[in-house]
């Protein structure tokens, strides 16, 4: 009798929390595309690759690699659903393919903006394998205004048919962006105006950025020095620092009417001249560079939806 009643207790539980979790569920509004409707855009130039997938109701989903920087993964929403807070991702399989293993990738901040989730690389790479796997990314996180659930899926119906090209388009980009050739630093030794070979790969890549972007409109290169030597001679040494890497940007295919070529002595320090190590950093030429009224822009070579899973 009484394992008898103690076997109708445990079933009687696990139908109350089958019961539960189903009820969890049932309150569950989820954003996905349907196989039908699921659609993949790719667009792609020299500065930045994304693929773009469109989730209705809810926005898109975006991988996006930049040049020189790692890639990354963005919800974009028209407004926002869910609770700021922390999303769980994790890679499931489709409706259509259930068995297949879920893969926990933890938990993703939330913010309040239209642009409320961002994947950081390593996520972001699992996340894209899992698609040509065919398997589901999903981020779920309690609703704004509700105790319901969010879900927002990403569909893998149509992804393959763009990867390649997304591949394609990646082996092309520059190997740094804008900002991280906006201001360059190129430091000197004691007494000296000489570039070393570090000095060349740091100002051969604004070489590379400047011959690729079209928008870049003025290049300023300031020369400095520390505080160590008599006035007269730092001014006469921080033109020759700022000269020597004028010299090298037109040798190498800079238009000298882009260039504008200053000098200050020991006017404008970068930090204190206290001590040896601050003094280093001041011995320096920058190079600055400014863009027109418009930036480029991607330039899509396909933007379509076409392929099967």
């Amino acid at each position: 009798m009484v394992l008898g009643r103690m076997i109708v207790l445990v079933t009687r539980f696990f139908l109350a929390l089958v019961l539960l979790v189903f009820a969890k569920l049932s309150f569950a509004v989820t954003f996905v595309a349907g196989i039908e409707a699921s659609q993949w855009y790719i667009s792609t130039s020299i500065f930045e690759c994304s693929l773009t997938h469109s989730i209705p109701d809810y926005g898109k989903g975006v991988f996006y690699h930049e040049a020189g920087e790692p890639l990354k993964f963005y919800l974009e929403a028209y407004k926002n659903p869910m609770r700021s807070g922390e999303a769980a991702l994790v890679i499931e399989a489709p409706d259509w393919l259930p068995g297949t293993r879920v893969t926990d990738l933890g938990y993703v901040p939330v913010g309040q903006s239209t642009r409320p989730v961002t994947v950081m690389p390593h996520n972001s790479t699992m996340m894209m394998a899992s698609l040509m796997e065919g398997r589901m990314p999903t981020f779920t996180r309690k609703a704004v205004y509700a105790d319901e659930s969010v879900r927002v899926r990403i569909n893998p119906v149509n992804f393959k048919a763009f990867y390649n090209d997304y591949l394609a388009c990646v082996a092309t980009l520059l190997p740094v962006n804008f900002r991280q050739v906006e201001r360059t630093v190129v430091l000197f030794e004691v007494d000296k105006a000489v570039l070393t070979k570090e000095d060349l790969k740091s100002i051969d890549n604004v070489v590379l950025y400047v011959k690729a972007d079209p928008s870049v409109s003025s290049i300023f290169v300031d020369g400095h020095t520390d505080s160590s030597g008599r006035r007269i001679y730092n001014r006469r040494l921080s033109k020759e620092r700022a000269e020597v890497v004028t010299q090298y940007l037109v040798d190498h295919g800079i238009k000298e009417e882009l260039i504008t070529t200053r000098y200050h002595g020991e006017r404008y320090p970068a930090v204190s001249n206290k001590t040896f190590d601050s003094r280093k950093r001041n011995r320096r030429s920058t190079i600055r560079l400014e863009r027109g009224p418009r930036a480029p822009k991607s330039t899509p070579i396909r933007e379509a939806q076409a392929g099967t899973l």
